[in-house]
């Protein structure tokens, strides 16, 4: 069959997400694990969530709305754009495959951050693109440097704003000016996975650029900061003539019923995730501090996420799965001396940082 196959597929390295709870329960025979590893919100959805998924279940023998309507008419009230512009995907993931699948045929290019969402690469090769990477340079983008990476081949950029797993966001000023330099017919597309969790002042408002620049894709998810990751809910903005075309390749029926009315639920408690964006910056600034305190070196992040450096201690990762905590490596992304920690709960935190300490014999 290995001759038959899609050729592009054989140069493909999947990717590896993190080690579910039950998985580590089952290997080490531990009765207690707690996971800080896949940038998940550690709270339970809110209970308006949880009473629609109750209500929606008992409707499960149906298929779904293959438009999302009900969810697609209170997000564009919520985000003040016209219904036309948004698109729904199986999370973020599955939009960038529908962008890709539309966008991109054999050698075309799509430039890419180096580390960065690994879904960009994996997608792109697999429907046969020339994957053109630019390093980071002390772990923010180098948008100079992937606007001289463009040719008249380069059909996509990406860029995550912030980036996982750099923690890094790229800035107003900065944005800007890039876009005035890529042409108009290459679709920059902006991770957005987690912009909820920046707070600062010129971090730049990607739907209002999208006036000025038609080309700006911008994509969005309710894995993150509402919690939905389990439902596989994500979106993308951009005009209705990108959007006409990428539901081209969009399969029917892709984002389920529950997902649905779940994601309509989460928008109507807003009060609620802003309490838990609240509790992830609490929680950023203990980290920060406890880790320090360890003499391990934090990234200054802006997500739910923290990379710290290990230094020469790398079977930390190991040592701390043991002992019931789930944490990321980051050898696949070339960042082999540092692991990244989810934010979790204060008690989660606590436990963590406690354990770095018993295991460093602080």
């Amino acid at each position: 069959m290995k001759e038959k196959v899609n050729k592009n597929i054989l140069n493909v390295t999947p990717y590896q997400p993190g080690k579910p709870i039950d998985e580590v329960l089952r290997e080490l025979g531990l009765k207690d694990v707690i996971k800080l590893a896949s940038n998940e919100n550690p709270y339970p959805p809110s209970p308006k969530v949880i009473a629609a998924i109750s209500e929606a279940a008992l409707e499960v023998n149906r298929y779904p709305d293959s438009g999302c309507f009900y969810l697609r008419r209170e997000l564009a009230k919520h985000l003040n754009v016209s219904e036309g512009h948004l698109i729904f995907g199986n999370g973020t993931d599955e939009v960038i495959v529908m962008v890709i699948r539309a966008f991109i045929e054999q050698g075309d290019e799509i430039v890419i951050a180096q580390p960065t969402f690994m879904v960009y690469s994996i997608a792109g090769n697999i429907v046969g693109a020339k994957i053109k990477t630019v390093p980071l340079i002390d772990f923010d983008y180098d948008l100079e440097g992937m606007a001289k990476a463009v040719t008249d081949k380069t059909k996509i950029v990406f860029i995550a704003n912030p980036d996982n797993p750099a923690g890094t966001y790229v800035n107003k000023d900065q944005l800007r000016k890039f876009l005035d330099t890529i042409r108009k017919d290459i679709v920059v597309f902006m991770d957005e996975a987690y912009y909820e969790f920046v707070y600062e002042n010129d971090y730049p408002d990607s739907l209002a650029l999208q006036k000025e620049y038609p080309n700006l894709f911008v994509s969005r998810t309710f894995s993150k900061s509402y919690g939905l990751a389990g439902l596989r809910v994500g979106y993308g903005i951009a005009t209705k003539e990108i959007i006409d075309l990428i539901n081209q390749v969009r399969e029917p029926f892709n984002v389920n019923s529950i997902a649905q009315v779940a994601a309509l639920a989460c928008l109507k408690d807003q009060e609620y995730y802003d309490d838990i964006l609240k509790k992830n910056e609490e929680q950023r600034q203990f980290l920060y501090k406890s880790l320090e305190e360890t003499g391990l070196s934090c990234r200054k992040t802006y997500t739910n996420f923290i990379l710290v450096d290990v230094a020469d201690k790398k079977d930390i990762a190991q040592l701390l799965l043991e002992k019931g905590i789930i944490i990321r490596r980051m050898k696949a992304w070339g960042l082999d001396q540092y692991i990244r920690i989810t934010i979790g709960t204060p008690e989660e935190n606590k436990r963590c940082v406690k354990t770095i300490k018993d295991i460093l014999e602080i």
